[in-house]
């Protein structure tokens, strides 16, 4: 038994979501799109090939012409056009053409990296998501961005590419370890800090549900994420208005990714992005005090950083001012007018950029509390 949910594109539908506990409708989704007659490539990288490649090459290759397995080292850093680069020799060695299928197994690094070569090779080629992340099934399967990264700077390197099915398994959430899955959830709450106060609610009162990893929260919680990108998604395909919503966090918390060199998880540095990003808007007047610190401290009980050491704050303005999201030389800032309400700003100065990130700076202050 599945739930759906179909996402359209320019109003019409174009993919379907399904929400599941296990592998076993995989092949009869995949069915309808004649696999039969389609060779099949599954990327993933070192990790989801351990953990997952087997169970899904057992279930699909009896049902298509040729299956093959393309794994590359986990990590951000090999989130680049070198690694695409090996993906194109070894499709073009197994003689893949533009009717064969590429199947992205794996969290939001092998899911870009999968995009993006489907949208290149032969000029564009079938692909269907298996997010096994929660930062890919709550967030990064849906909506069509592919990419990679470039020396170091996010997600210079892109297309907007639609796959034909995202396939979510939650089961696979349990084989996270606690670091990732919750580095995965910074964008499940900011999905409910953007868009839907209630959702946020339900969240803080669901805590002991989601840190017991339990079936059905977590159905409802990547089903009720998944809704809200739907909304935005569908309003604004290709990021021209309100899909920046979804960026809150991510100007500054992408600058501290980078400034560190990737020893941060991209959801703690997007965590550590919205508490900057929620201070600006307290010192703004849209937050309270009280609302301020309570969004911030409400990323604490699921290990989620607040603060952060050894950064140059004058580095991380420097750092955004590289980002993709600048418009006209300024900063697209996603702001809280409230919890549940964000809004896109392109006054936010330097200074309160500094501010902000002064705010999060790891003191010795917080050593001692």
């Amino acid at each position: 038994m599945a739930n759906r949910m179909t996402i359209n594109y320019e109003k019409k539908p174009c993919y379907d979501i399904v929400f599941t506990e296990d592998f076993s409708l995989l092949a009869d989704e995949l069915a309808a799109f004649g696999i039969e007659e389609r060779r099949l490539a599954i990327i993933c990288d070192t990790n989801t090939e351990r953990l997952f490649a087997d169970a899904v090459s057992s279930i699909l290759a009896e049902h298509c012409k040729k299956l093959i397995v393309h794994a590359f080292p986990a990590g951000e850093e090999n989130k680049t056009l070198d690694t695409v680069r090996e993906i194109y020799k070894h499709l073009i060695e197994e003689k893949f053409d533009r009717k064969d299928m590429l199947i992205a197994l794996g969290g939001g690094v092998v899911g870009d990296i999968t995009g993006f070569a489907a949208a290149t090779y032969l000029r564009g080629v079938d692909f269907v998501q298996i997010p096994t992340t929660l930062i890919a099934q709550s967030d990064s399967s849906i909506g069509g961005k592919t990419g990679v990264d470039f020396d170091g700077y996010k997600n210079m390197v892109g297309a907007f590419y639609m796959p034909k099915l995202v396939y979510m398994n939650v089961e696979t959430l349990k084989k996270l370890d606690d670091r990732q899955f919750y580095a995965g959830f910074a964008e499940v709450m900011k999905h409910g800090l953007i868009k839907d106060a209630l959702y946020y609610e339900w969240l803080l009162n669901h805590m002991y549900e989601i840190h017991d990893r339990d079936i059905n929260t977590l159905l409802e919680m990547v089903e009720r994420s998944c809704g809200i990108k739907k909304l935005v998604v569908e309003k604004d395909p290709t990021e021209k208005g309100d899909r920046a919503l979804l960026n809150f966090g991510h100007t500054i918390g992408h600058a501290i990714e980078k400034a560190k060199h990737f020893s941060l998880m991209h959801g703690e540095c997007i965590s550590l992005g919205m508490v900057a990003a929620a201070f600006i808007s307290w010192k703004r007047g849209n937050l309270s005090m009280e609302e301020y610190y309570e969004v911030r401290d409400m990323f604490v009980p699921f290990n989620l950083p607040i603060s952060v050491e050894d950064i140059d704050p004058q580095e991380i303005l420097s750092l955004t001012k590289s980002d993709k999201k600048m418009d006209a030389g300024q900063i697209k800032f996603v702001l809280l007018k409230k919890v549940g309400k964000a809004v896109i700003d392109r006054s936010v100065t330097d200074e309160e950029i500094l501010a902000a990130v002064q705010e999060i700076l790891f003191s010795d202050e917080d050593a001692k509390q």
